[in-house]
């Protein structure tokens, strides 16, 4: 079960970089779970493969080799980016070495925390 949970984050990172390359490069597309999941069994290659069946008008203009490794390439900045931002985990806390505050007289932490935008993703 593990493994499968591992399997899914990784493959969810993939796709929220490709929608960052896709966002990136100017292109308004946008892959859900499902279209991902049905593209990572095509023989070609997931951007080939929606290239030629959902957005072959630009194969008119562009060689699909020039486009999918213009968005290889963007993906690949953006999963770096997105891993370098990530928050590490946070370090198990030894309970018996912890004094305990009632919940009320804590401070609160009015900071947002940072989101992922990506306008970060230019360097």
């Amino acid at each position: 079960m593990l493994n499968t949970m591992l399997d899914n984050t990784a493959a969810e990172q993939a796709r929220h970089a490709y929608n960052a390359a896709f966002e990136e490069l100017g292109l308004s597309w946008h892959w859900d779970a499902a279209t991902y999941a049905r593209l990572q069994n095509s023989a070609h290659g997931a951007v080939r493969t929606y290239l030629e069946t959902e957005q072959s008008h630009l194969l008119r203009a562009y060689e699909a080799d020039f486009l999918v490794e213009a968005i290889e390439a963007a993906k690949a900045r953006c999963h770096a980016s997105m891993a370098a931002d990530r928050v590490s985990p946070a370090p198990y806390a030894v309970w018996s070495n912890h004094s305990f505050t009632p919940a009320n007289s804590r401070p609160q932490n009015t900071t947002p925390a940072p989101r992922f935008t990506p306008s970060a993703l230019h360097t």
